[in-house]
């Protein structure tokens, strides 16, 4: 007896029918509730400010009683943040925020409510923003996690069964279907094609698989069905080992230490002690208070974060995407910077770039007799003898009894003659006589052709180094102050070798895992601040080990999340404007805190001689401020500094 259980409708409709409305509100209420307390704090804080002016400016005989909002924000958002600050002191911790913390209680004691809840909105801001950066490694863990299917297809006795993806044991006969990403490491028992596995290599060209080949969990079959045999449980597989090293990068990565916290350091020891002096110097409390109304770090808390705020609108109008704000403080100062091979100095496209033919072969036969046969291949080598084909303007012949068996490589009959493409280490090994008359191999890829059994042509590509690519490895090094430059890849020696030799770059690292990738960023990251540029899924460990990171375009949402920045349009140029937006910024938030902290200073001192009573302080202090937040947005002004040198 079978039971037909009716599918749960979407929430969407049922909200829609009237249905299930608690429970959208419970959905919704769980997913607010994952934001940071520090967010709502700065948003109630907000929302009571506007009410405020609300009642203050604009409706009448309440103008009185509006003081009572902002005592009510002080209370219910202040109190929490300035309770974290003091057991961070406790700790030992001390920054910018600590001094805004005392503001905050010192604005009270001195009825400076408005004030003390403009610092609670920024205080709290900042630090929600923060947190939003440290859990992008979070987010691309989780991204990770969700390329992988939940179910795998077994063959049983029935039939085939769906079941969980912790459920496949060693030994499982498994069928995987066309364009379905692989459950498991395992090995192919029937059917033939090609899989791309641009995720563990990086190289984005497909594989072929033919019975007795090894696929691996994670890679993305093509257009054939693939039944094959699991040889490792999910748990061990290589995307699972890839799983791993990302949960490492997580919980290693080290914390940023902001501008505003160094600054705010030293500030804060000061700004009291010359509040102490004051005090006990004239024996009056109020020199205390004043002292810390003009303290009042926000040419930090104001002037930094506007400054980062414009850096990053100027980069989106660049196509630039910043994720991790804190990355603009950083970038300028990376003195180490590591490269991705293909798709980032490269275009990640494969082109024909040379064709030597046997005597009596000319090139034009050449490629005619391969296109022939390539034109029934997914292979990126096939589409650029292809793409050959179609500028010379070269027709095609049909082709039959085409055939990918393995050993042999690509056949088919092309005009009554058996045609084979194959590899050199396929030839040498099924036909080493025939294999005696190729031309000497060298660096990149290559598809030999036979005519007949006969030797006919190798055609050799590579994949073209991007136009700006030497002339941006070499702008580094003067311009950007950048003491070592490496290559670092999952690709083949010859064709990595190959790539610095034409993009100028000395330190190689070639045939390397994600896992190595990621100890080899990490090691970097520790001595100097490393920026690492990837565009692969292979590339998102190394990019959570770097100081900083940048993602080339949106080929994966797992690189994107954990990139710092991303680069919509694949240019190293937009690396350079991206490096120049962040020294500017810097260079601008340095002189919005710094000399708001010393006019500050000035006043501190004026203060703590009895010459500034509290009230007059908090109308300087906000001049300053307005003075650090009109400095900072010179930010979004623009300059010629942002351009390639």
């Amino acid at each position: 007896m079978a039971f037909l259980v009716e599918s749960p409708k979407p929430v969407e409709e049922r909200i829609v029918s009237g249905e299930g409305v608690g429970q959208w509100s419970l959905l919704a209420l769980r997913r607010w509730l994952r934001y940071p307390k520090e967010t709502w704090i700065a948003a109630a804080a907000g929302i009571g400010i506007i009410a405020y002016l609300i009642c203050r400016y604009a409706i009448p005989g309440a103008a009185e009683h509006s003081r009572w909002i902002l005592v009510a924000v002080l209370l219910g958002t202040g109190t929490p943040l300035v309770v974290d600050l003091a057991r961070k002191a406790l700790h030992g911790e001390f920054g910018s925020d600590l001094l805004a913390g005392v503001s905050i209680v010192t604005s009270v004691a001195v009825g400076e409510y408005l004030a003390g809840s403009i610092i609670v909105v920024m205080l709290s801001g900042g630090n929600a923003l923060e947190q939003y950066a440290t859990r992008r490694a979070s987010t691309a863990l989780s991204a990770l996690a969700k390329r992988l299917p939940r179910i795998a297809h077994r063959h049983t006795s029935f039939g085939i069964l769906d079941i969980q993806l912790d459920e496949v044991q060693i030994g499982d006969v498994l069928l995987l279907l066309p364009h379905e990403i692989c459950p498991v490491d395992g090995e192919v028992l029937e059917g033939s094609g090609t899989m791309d596995e641009s995720y563990l290599t990086g190289e984005p060209y497909l594989i072929s698989k033919a019975v007795g080949a090894t696929v691996f969990s994670g890679a993305v079959n093509g257009e054939s069905a693939l039944t094959i045999l699991a040889t490792k449980l999910p748990k061990d597989s290589r995307y699972a080992q890839i799983m791993q090293v990302m949960r490492e990068a997580e919980t290693r990565r080290p914390r940023l230490r902001r501008i505003a916290d160094r600054l705010g350091a030293w500030y804060t020891v000061l700004a009291v002690g010359v509040a102490l002096i004051g005090w006990l110097a004239g024996g009056e409390a109020t020199r205390f208070l004043a002292v810390l109304v003009i303290a009042t770090p926000c040419p930090l808390l104001l002037g930094i974060p506007v400054a980062i705020m414009g850096a990053i609108s100027v980069a989106a109008a660049r196509g630039i995407i910043i994720r991790n704000p804190a990355m603009l403080e950083r970038i300028s100062q990376c003195r180490t910077v590591i490269f991705d091979k293909t798709g980032t100095l490269t275009y990640g496209k494969p082109e024909l770039t040379e064709i030597l033919c046997a005597p009596g072969i000319a090139a034009s036969q050449a490629i005619r007799i391969a296109a022939s046969v390539e034109q029934y291949s997914r292979h990126p080598l096939a589409h650029a003898i292809l793409e050959r084909a179609r500028l010379e303007n070269i027709t095609l012949a049909p082709a039959a009894e085409i055939s990918e068996k393995p050993g042999q490589g690509l056949r088919a009959r092309v005009e009554g003659n058996l045609i084979q493409i194959t590899g050199r280490k396929q030839l040498q090994q099924v036909s080493p006589a025939i294999a005696v008359d190729l031309p000497p191999a060298s660096a990149g890829m290559e598809c030999i052709l036979l005519i007949d059994n006969r030797y006919a042509a190798t055609f050799r590509f590579r994949d073209v180094p991007r136009a700006e690519s030497r002339s941006f490895v070499h702008h580094l090094v003067p311009t950007h102050r950048v003491n070592r430059v490496l290559l670092l890849s999952g690709d083949r020696e010859p064709e990595v070798r190959y790539l610095a030799s034409v993009v100028g770059i000395s330190e190689v690292l070639f045939g390397k895992s994600p896992e190595e990738k990621f100890a080899i960023v990490r090691d970097e990251a520790s001595r100097a601040a490393t920026l690492f540029v990837g565009d692969g899924i292979n590339d998102a460990p190394a990019m959570q080990a770097a100081t900083v990171s940048i993602a080339f375009g949106l080929n994966s949402d797992i690189t994107a999340e954990a990139a710092d920045a991303v680069i919509m349009e694949s240019s190293l140029n937009k690396v350079d404007e991206l490096i120049h937006i962040g020294r500017r910024m810097r260079r601008i938030a340095l002189e919005s805190a710094i000399g708001g902290m010393v006019l500050s200073m000035i006043g501190m001192l004026i203060a703590a001689a009895g010459y500034l009573p509290p009230v007059v302080g908090a109308i300087a202090q906000e001049v300053l401020d307005l003075a650090a937040v009109l400095n900072a947005l010179r930010v979004t002004v623009p300059s010629r500094e942002l351009s390639p040198d």
